[in-house]
């Protein structure tokens, strides 16, 4: 026993002595495994696969100790009730938009996009170092939830309609599917709005249940296929001019992981978000041309005086909507006194170069 002790000891002395590392196996980081449903499934490009490389990120980065399931839409809960299901731990996170729990909080479609709002620079400066995403978090914890943001995209179009919209009273009647806040916009120049899970527009569109539709921009669109029953694709998209989404976690879970896991998740969600915007922009212009020469699509802009309607008419929903909703007033105030705070640096950058025609 004595012996035993004593080469105990003597190993232990040499480990100390040749920088050898000996950690316990109890000492080790433990092993965690979430549940993460995506809203977007992984063949939608720009949505669904950065939820992937997210995951592998994270699992890379603790050899594979730390894994961050994704889980395709649908399979553990329906895609726009992830917000419950995280808030009650039934899933550990959602792979998902602010822009889908605005039924429950009309104002958390801010944090994704905002009609006539700025460029991702700008969007960021204020959501991280403004108020935004302080203001955010505020209403997440309420139901026991925060958030990363994981993953961006650029400006989209402003919709794909079955006929050509040569008059704004055209749009009266219409059924249209329409995301965020645009979407009060449009309610009031007469379209009757619905929020729909990707998966469940393009059989609206093509049954007639609606009869135009938004969604993103034309990498994603193409693959939605929307040009097989409406050729007519607007722009700009003057109601997303960027776009942020999220990792959407449980509170609790995510305090109860190691500081180390914590920072991971933090870092991996930064990293998506560069690199998938960056991404989506490189695509979309070969995926116009595509539309426009393959199938027979045709590129319409909106005219001036037609944007002016829109941007008057959200100006109306900022003031309508703030009336009534005090946390909406609340951080559209924080938002548009940012906005002019931010417009001198901006103005004095704004370059329109000549040669690019």
């Amino acid at each position: 026993m004595i012996f035993n002790n004593g080469v105990k000891l003597a190993a232990a002395a040499m480990a100390v002595t040749t920088g050898l590392a000996v950690t316990p196996a109890d000492a080790q980081q433990p092993r965690v495994n979430w549940k993460m449903q995506s809203a977007f499934g992984s063949n939608l490009p720009h949505l669904g696969p950065p939820g992937h490389r997210f995951e592998k990120d994270i699992s890379d980065m603790t050899d594979g100790r730390f894994v961050v399931k994704f889980h395709e839409p649908g399979a553990l809960v329906p895609t726009l009730e992830c917000f419950d299901a995280a808030s009650k731990g039934s899933v550990d996170a959602c792979w998902t938009t602010p822009g889908f729990h605005a039924g429950k909080y009309p104002v958390l479609a801010f944090f994704t996009t905002v009609p006539f709002g700025p460029q991702l620079g700008e969007f960021m400066a204020w959501k991280k170092f403004g108020n935004g995403n302080k203001l955010e978090q505020e209403i997440y914890a309420k139901h026991g939830l925060m958030s990363f943001d994981a993953y961006a995209i650029g400006p989209e179009t402003s919709g794909w309609f079955r006929r050509e919209i040569t008059s704004l009273d055209q749009l009266k009647g219409l059924k249209m599917r329409f995301f965020g806040l645009g979407a009060k916009v449009m309610q009031k120049l007469g379209v009757s709005t619905q929020l729909l899970a990707p998966a469940d527009i393009f059989p609206a569109l093509e049954r007639g249940v609606i009869d135009a539709t938004e969604f993103s921009m034309p990498a994603m669109d193409i693959k939605q296929g929307f040009y097989q029953v409406a050729k007519f694709n607007y722009f700009p998209g003057w109601h997303q001019l960027v776009s942020v989404n999220h990792i959407l976690m449980n509170k609790k879970n995510f305090e109860a992981l190691p500081k180390s896991y914590q920072k991971i998740l933090e870092m991996a969600a930064g990293n998506q978000l560069l690199h998938n915007y960056a991404e989506s922009e490189s695509t979309n212009f070969g995926a116009m041309a595509e539309m426009t020469g393959k199938h027979g699509v045709q590129i319409k802009r909106w005219t001036d005086d037609q944007i002016a309607v829109f941007e008057r008419t959200w100006l109306e929903v900022i003031k309508e909507e703030s009336a009534k909703d005090p946390l909406f007033k609340q951080v559209s105030d924080d938002y548009l006194a940012f906005r002019a705070r931010y417009k001198i640096w901006g103005d004095a950058q704004t370059v329109k170069p000549t040669y690019l025609k």
